[in-house]
């Protein structure tokens, strides 16, 4: 149902008073005419989605302009409305937010996912400057999930996995833990259906015991408060589907083995008599040891505040309590908008609370240090994951990491000449290798040696965007210099056997900006990298000079430089580029008709998959999966655009994990469903857990990828079958 302009003006009224009615319904009235010929793929008018982003927006208790700007945030991208008519209708602040959710569309991009990633690069800046383009952006995602049924298959799937990599983190990193929680388990619901399926209706079929021992607990507690003097509120509730499937996973337990199912929320007066209630609740139950946190000393990034503890409740039933003030779980359930001033005109955020973002800024600096959109993206997904481990520095400042950190992570968090140049460090007062995880409570002091420089496999051992991005810029800058020295030598072996000098020709910033141009290098140094990495053939190159449009003579051979000696590397390049391959083993490269193919073997890719292209010297180009993080470890110079040939089918080996409950029989009608698929196993390595659950590894040829998303549904039928995944 359309939220009515009446209800969305009563909904702000009710916690911001002076909000401009009239405003709100000029850009209700403009946004219904702007989208009247137009309907979603459901057969519903298209209003209905920006009327139900605003309404979302109102239950956040955002500003005016925030809730215009969700009525407006789709007529630049999807109607005949331009942002100067925003701005001239509606005001700059208002057409600000509208520019920063509109898409990228005008621009001629190379995949979806390119494009996917530079309008997400555009949203970033603009949020780095306004907090309220990415909320009204989550309340947008939020409003487009509820109604994914009416999506194709395809497009469920590819929103749900946006979703869950991106916009639920984004959601968490602001605090805005309800909103993350619903967009979690609505693409978990399109991501693995049967696994939501699953635990919804085994959460269903013991909601009404589960209710009787919630309200049990919660009478108990809210008595022992009073006797002490405590006003509280308690409640309680089941994790949310997605939680519950991530502990699964984490544990490899089945949804019998979850002990702490049910969370239990206390709400108290002050901070002090949170800690006492820590107290009260632990003598009466008995703590579950090493699951205590203490979030109000240390909160999180997001600025969540609490206290975590398990205890053994009655029934011996493993419970989870948070104990807050009332403050803190306003802050807990929305976020950065409990700090909302409608006094603060451009971005709502008083600079105190805006400077506890400061990630948000982080983001703005990486999109300007990688060019590259796909690894921009990839970094992005590294980044807003959770989980976090606090460490400290030698004079006791909080350094925070996500769980799974290095040393190398501390080190390049310091500064970069500490990171380029550490050699190992002092955890605790004991000396430690540089590739060490980092764990909670570490005292963490860095040693360096300027003998130290960043190796490859640093990459490995780095979680951080920073410090990956501090390593792969000291590895790229390095063989750029090797690929620049090696495409010189080339382009003077190739001149040296035409007649030609590269001495003269470099002296010629005429001839030499005409030829850069041709080969769209900025510079001679460009133009030497380019050669020497293979995105361009030297003989290209000379071929270029020959072809002057001018009389200007060439350089004779007086001024030949001194023969360049044989170089091995070289003249397996030239080798390569010189092979005659018309089928690219079922590859379309780019700007390219002689090159050999090959494929990745960390993510095997199959026909159908999103793919990229690096060039490997004297490799040819290598094609990895999109989504590859190995493939982010290359040059952003060395990509090059690739595609799957028309009616491409080419077999390629697949491995899928395939976890189950651990039966007699399980394995014979796994192996059925491959079978139906008509589908040869070619290697099986199967493991049984003594979690009552069993690991089992398959590796087959498949043709293409929906062959292989037809056998992981088939798989997902089989009763038993726990999970399906993608090696």
């Amino acid at each position: 149902m359309v939220p009515s302009v009446e209800s969305l003006v009563e909904r702000i009224r009710a916690y911001h008073p002076e909000a401009d009615a009239a405003l709100i319904e000029r850009a209700y009235t403009y946004s219904q005419y702007a989208h009247r010929n137009q309907r979603r793929r459901s057969g519903e008018p298209y209003f209905i989605h920006p009327a139900g982003v605003a309404g979302i927006i109102c239950d956040l208790q955002l500003d005016t302009a925030s809730v215009c700007a969700g009525l407006l945030h789709d007529v630049v991208e999807d109607t005949e409305a331009t942002l100067s008519d925003v701005a001239t209708h509606f005001g700059t602040e208002i057409a600000r937010l509208v520019d920063g959710l509109t898409k990228l569309n005008n621009i001629d991009f190379s995949s979806r996912e390119d494009r996917q990633a530079e309008s997400f690069r555009k949203m970033v800046v603009a949020m780095a400057k306004d907090l309220r383009v990415l909320m009204v952006k989550l309340c947008d995602r939020l409003d487009n999930m509820r109604s994914l049924d009416a999506m194709s298959p395809e497009g469920q799937e590819r929103i749900a996995a946006e979703t869950m990599e991106i916009y639920a983190p984004l959601a968490n990193r602001l605090g805005m833990q309800n909103l993350k929680s619903e967009l979690e388990d609505l693409a978990l619901k399109y991501l693995e259906p049967k696994v939501f399926q699953s635990l919804a209706e085994k959460l269903g079929r013991t909601e009404r015991e589960r209710q009787r021992y919630i309200e049990g607990v919660s009478r108990t507690v809210v008595g022992l408060l009073s006797q002490m003097g405590f006003a509280s509120t308690v409640t309680g509730r089941a994790k949310h589907v997605t939680s519950l499937h991530r502990r699964m996973k984490e544990h490899q337990c089945s949804f019998e083995q979850i002990y702490d199912l049910l969370g239990f929320r206390i709400c108290v007066e002050s901070t002090a008599d949170c800690y006492a209630t820590l107290g009260v609740i632990h003598s009466k139950w008995t703590p579950v040891p090493g699951r205590f946190k203490d979030y109000i000393a240390l909160p999180k990034p997001n600025r969540y505040q609490s206290l975590h503890t398990t205890v053994v409740g009655p029934g011996q039933q493993r419970i989870e309590v948070q104990i807050r003030t009332h403050e803190m779980h306003r802050v807990a359930e929305h976020g950065v908008a409990a700090h909302w001033d409608y006094r603060q005109a451009q971005s709502g955020v008083l600079p105190v609370e805006a400077a506890k973002y400061s990630w948000l800024r982080e983001l703005a600096q990486f999109q300007k240090d990688l060019k590259d959109p796909a690894e921009f993206l990839e970094s992005v997904k590294i980044d807003l994951f959770p989980d976090e481990v606090y460490v400290f520095t030698p004079r006791g400042d909080v350094r925070m990491f996500p769980r799974g950190a290095t040393l190398i992570d501390f080190a390049y968090a310091i500064h970069t000449e500490v990171g380029d140049h550490c050699s190992g460090a002092r955890v605790n007062g004991q000396l430690a290798p540089i590739r060490d995880k980092l764990r909670n409570g570490d005292v963490v002091e860095v040693t360096t040696s300027s003998e130290t420089q960043p190796l490859k496999d640093w990459l490995e051992a780095c979680v951080t965007t920073r410090a990956r991005n501090r390593v792969r810029a000291f590895l790229r800058a390095e063989r750029r210099e090797k690929s620049m020295n090696l495409g010189r030598e080339l382009m003077g072996t190739e001149m040296h056997e035409a007649g030609m000098s590269l001495t003269k020709f470099l002296k010629n910033a005429e001839e030499l900006a005409r030829v850069c141009k041709a080969h769209q290098a900025g510079s001679k140094e460009d133009l030497f990298v380019a050669i020497g990495f293979g995105k361009i053939d030297a003989e290209e190159v000379v071929r270029t000079i020959r072809t002057r449009p001018t009389d200007t003579p060439v350089a004779a051979d007086a001024d030949i430089e001194a023969p360049v000696p044989e170089f091995k590397e070289g003249a397996i390049e030239r080798l390569v580029r010189k092979v005659q391959r018309k089928d690219h083993g079922g590859i379309r490269v780019s700007g390219a008709d002689e090159c050999l193919v090959r494929y990745a073997k960390c993510c095997n890719p199959v026909t159908g998959d999103a793919i990229i292209g690096f060039i490997t010297r004297g490799r040819g180009v290598t094609v990895h999966r999109r989504e590859c993080p190995k493939a982010f470890d290359s040059d952003p110079e060395r990509r090059v655009e690739v595609s799957w040939s028309a009616n491409s089918k080419i077999t390629r080996p697949v491995s899928l994990r395939v976890r189950t409950e651990n039966e007699p029989g399980i394995l014979a009608n796994v192996t059925q469903a491959f079978s139906t698929q008509h589908i040869n196993i070619s290697e099986a390595n199967c493991r049984a857990g003594k979690d009552g659950l069993a690991c089992n590894v398959f590796t087959f040829m498949a043709d293409d990828l929906t062959q292989l998303k037809a056998l992981i549904k088939e798989l997902d039928k089989v009763r038993g079958v726990v999970q399906v995944e993608r090696v």
